[in-house]
């Protein structure tokens, strides 16, 4: 069974909300698209199951549009969506990887980095630039805590898991600068095509 990439993604129409002074709703929903789909499309080149915890109708139709398994949110929190697609993930006792789709950088390099510590320990972790988590995966169920600070958080609740730092993940694009620091680097101007 491949490793399923556990992606967490709001509204299309909610999300991004702190570049509501930068960016249009339909500006903000397209991002979030664009993001998505490229981070989809790239666990399907390192060989994982990309499924979608989809924070409402839109997203699980668009989802199902592109081929992509998704679940539904339980509308509590990235935490809970987390441990949904853990407990999904559970069932056919796949190993699983929560991955944020807000990570213009990231590349199936990345990716197979994180497979690689997983395969040598069991659990890995990666923290984003502001001391958040990008990425966490291991096997069974588990318990999320994320917000600000998560990596420490979850760093202590997963003491064996394998530290996963590069650029790819630690770039993530929580404000209308961080979208502009990705724009500017050679992995992000991506984000500078038309959709």
């Amino acid at each position: 069974m491949p490793t399923v990439a556990i992606l967490p993604v709001k509204s299309f129409r909610l999300g991004k909300a702190r570049m509501a002074d930068d960016l249009s709703p339909d500006s903000r929903s397209d991002l979030g698209r664009r993001l998505t789909e490229r981070t989809a499309a790239l666990a399907e080149e390192a060989e994982m199951l990309p499924v979608l915890v989809a924070g409402d109708a839109e997203v699980a139709e668009w989802a199902l549009g592109l081929g992509l398994p998704s679940i539904p949110d339980p509308g509590e929190g990235l935490s809970e969506a987390a441990a949904a697609g853990t407990r999904w993930a559970a069932v056919s006792g796949s190993w699983w990887l929560v991955l944020h789709t807000d990570l213009p950088l990231l590349t199936r390099e990345d990716l197979n980095e994180l497979s690689g510590a997983m395969a040598r320990s069991g659990w890995v972790i990666a923290p984003s630039a502001d001391g958040g988590t990008s990425a966490l995966g291991g096997h069974g169920e588990a318990t999320f805590s994320y917000g600000p600070g998560s990596f420490h958080i979850h760093l202590g609740r997963f003491p064996d898991a394998e530290i996963v730092s590069r650029l790819g993940l630690l770039h993530d694009v929580d404000s209308f600068a961080d979208l502009t620091s990705a724009r500017r680097h050679r992995r992000g101007l991506w984000l500078n095509e038309p959709p």
